[in-house]
């Protein structure tokens, strides 16, 4: 028997922001499952802004989407078939081969979840690579308690868990986000001390007056004028953790760079690039310690949820304008 599915395709490099007319929505039949191979539903998937550095032309971090071929991405799904030893019906599976709903792929592509957290969700938020870009970002921040720490982007999926982070170990957490619901958001539901709104204006002001003494570490999400706020309000030997640069993703042409870089010498300032599949040899670390302050109710997952894989286009392209608080999600069952 063959099964239909639903996968969403690259169809053209964007030119500064993506548009639906760079993806196409095609269903593919899946051959009976060969010995070897694995059948799996996804259930949740991911989008994520560091995908639109994978649209462009040449060289990325991360691999690049080619034209005509299925997007890939995190995704969380249930084993309908199997045809190895260790995984069986019913199982759940994390893996790369987001933008779909069916896939089948050999052992070495998947992640068996053990222990499965609802919702299952998680394992693409606080629990899974979002979670874990923040917990080790703090870690090469060399985040203390007691010290201010400033995060922009801070209600989206990174964002809100790194201050939630700081939080737990003690800090004093000074967020960015775009609207009063996510400034709310920020201060009543993830404990935020102070919470800028960066579309109103005078961020460096906002900044100073919610940290007259100044900041020691500054986790960077946005890039541009959020970084050279940071720049100014960073103490002697305060930290720098480099993490995303939402505010140039879309840019046709190099953005200039912080007015006031001359602060790195006059404060020996540290900065930090981080990408967090350099550090996966800590994963089993990292989900003991973000699945016991979840289930304690210390650490909070925040999801903004669509429904279908034919909203997972529209989810993406959402993210480059504030839609989401916390992680996008696209459920696809």
């Amino acid at each position: 028997m063959t099964i239909a599915s639903r996968e969403v395709r690259f169809a053209s490099r964007p030119e500064g922001f993506p548009t639906p007319a760079n993806f196409s929505l095609d269903e593919v039949r899946l051959a009976p499952l060969e010995e070897g191979r694995v059948l799996v539903r996804n259930r949740f998937m991911s989008v994520d802004p560091y995908m639109r550095g994978r649209m462009n032309a040449g060289k990325s971090y991360a691999p690049g989407f080619e034209l005509g071929k299925a997007l890939s991405g995190g995704a969380v799904g249930e084993v309908v078939e199997s045809k190895v030893a260790g995984l069986r019906p019913g199982d759940f599976v994390a893996s790369e081969l987001g933008w779909r709903e069916y896939f089948s792929a050999s052992l070495d592509q998947l992640k068996r979840i053990d222990h499965p957290v609802q919702p299952l969700s998680v394992h693409l938020g606080a629990l899974g690579m979002t979670g874990m870009t923040a917990w080790i970002g703090l870690r090469l921040g060399e985040c203390r308690p007691g010290e201010t720490v400033f995060v922009s982007g801070a209600a989206g999926a990174v964002g809100s868990v790194a201050g939630q982070l700081a939080k737990i170990m003690g800090c004093r957490v000074i967020g960015t986000a775009g609207s009063d619901a996510k400034l709310s958001f920020l201060r009543d539901e993830c404990g935020f001390d102070a919470a800028i709104n960066y579309k109103a204006g005078a961020l460096l002001e906002k900044l100073t007056a919610a940290a007259p003494d100044g900041i020691d570490l500054y986790f960077d999400n946005v890039g541009g004028d959020c970084l050279e706020a940071a720049l100014s309000a960073l103490r002697l030997h305060g930290r720098i953790v480099a993490c995303g640069s939402i505010s140039g993703y879309n840019a046709q042409r190099p953005l200039p760079g912080p007015t006031n870089l001359f602060r790195m010498i006059t404060q020996r300032l540290t900065m930090k690039g981080m990408i967090v599949r350099d550090w996966l040899n800590q994963t089993s670390e990292f989900e003991a310690e973000a699945g016991a302050l979840l289930r304690d109710g210390k650490l909070k997952n925040k999801e903004t949820v669509v429904r279908g894989i034919d909203k997972a286009v529209g989810a993406f392209l959402g993210l480059f304008h504030g839609d989401n608080t916390g992680k996008m999600i696209v459920r696809l069952d």
